[in-house]
């Protein structure tokens, strides 16, 4: 670790070391590497402001321990709560991001590896899984104010047309029922630690009860933003194989399918706002796939 990195200050127990600094996202937390009890762990140390959202994490952690430790599919062990230093101790999983395993990996090899991702999610959700009433008009209204702030003008136009088409879909959902659980929150492949046939769930800081849909389109927009389509085929801007997979994973009914999936797809484009400094490779990606996007909403709605 840099000189420009100190570890800050923190009185630990015996038996507890820190050794590393590895993310520091400012006003909100610290990331750090060390040890628990001869155990590999991170240390997540909180700012003031975010102490109460440790503590729902923490409870969260705790909460989905026990259904998630399998060989297959499986989360980060808690370990520790320290509150009074505002730090939280999670087991140091072994493994490598799964979207830079795709990258690694032959492309033959990668819709494979992607399929259980669709298992890990049905398994993190099942034992909370329910049914709500919808809301999409709620979602609709969020997506719109981070389109407002799309700083790219070639993204606005075609994000204008797909806020246009998510209209008649939530007009088609609203007042019926959609799935929803404790979801991940934050659900994209690099949450996701492959460790030869386990995969490992991490940071789910973001976890809450919300449209599994939700969680499914985030997954599958991450990739396609980064150019990854294993099977070759779109679907709403996306890999239409791994969506299929999915789908079939969670048994989606033909409204999930065809109607909650695709509004996700279109809430997910939108409310994940493209920087001013976006590199101009990722700025075309991003273009490509919201005007495929928009044209199955198109071919979807009747728009």
């Amino acid at each position: 670790m840099s000189d420009a990195a100190p570890l800050p200050e923190i009185a630990l127990p015996e038996g507890a070391e820190i050794t590393e600094l590895l993310r520091l996202v400012p006003g909100k937390r610290a990331v750090l590497g060390g040890h628990w009890r001869g155990r590999p762990a991170i240390f997540r140390l909180a700012e003031p402001a975010t102490a109460g959202m440790q503590a729902r994490e923490w409870q969260e952690a705790c909460r989905i321990w026990p259904y998630m430790q399998g060989a297959r599919f499986r989360v980060a062990e808690p370990l520790a709560h320290l509150p009074d230093q505002r730090l939280m101790v999670m087991e140091r999983a072994p493994g490598t991001p799964l979207l830079q395993w795709l990258w690694r990996a032959e492309p033959e090899a990668r819709s494979a590896a992607l399929a259980p991702a669709a298992l890990w999610l049905r398994r993190y959700t099942e034992v909370s899984e329910g049914w709500t009433r919808a809301t999409p008009e709620g979602w609709r209204a969020r997506a719109a104010r981070s389109a407002r702030t799309q700083p790219h003008a070639r993204l606005r136009r075609i994000e204008s047309a797909i806020l246009a088409a998510l209209a008649p879909l939530a007009q088609r959902l609203d007042g019926a029922e959609w799935r929803v659980a404790v979801c991940h929150g934050d659900f994209h492949p690099n949450n996701l630690l492959r460790d030869g046939a386990r995969l490992t769930g991490i940071d789910t800081g973001s976890s809450a009860r919300m449209p599994v849909c939700k969680d499914i389109a985030r997954f599958l927009m991450h990739l396609a933003r980064r150019g990854m389509v294993p099977s070759g085929e779109i679907w709403c801007g996306v890999d239409a194989g791994l969506a299929a997979a999915f789908a079939e994973t969670f048994a989606l009914s033909e409204t999930e399918r065809h109607g909650v999936l695709p509004f996700f797809l279109g809430v997910e484009a939108l409310l994940r706002v493209e920087t001013e400094s976006i590199k101009p490779r990722r700025l075309r990606l991003a273009e490509a796939v919201y005007a495929a996007l928009r044209d199955d909403l198109e071919r979807l709605t009747g728009a």
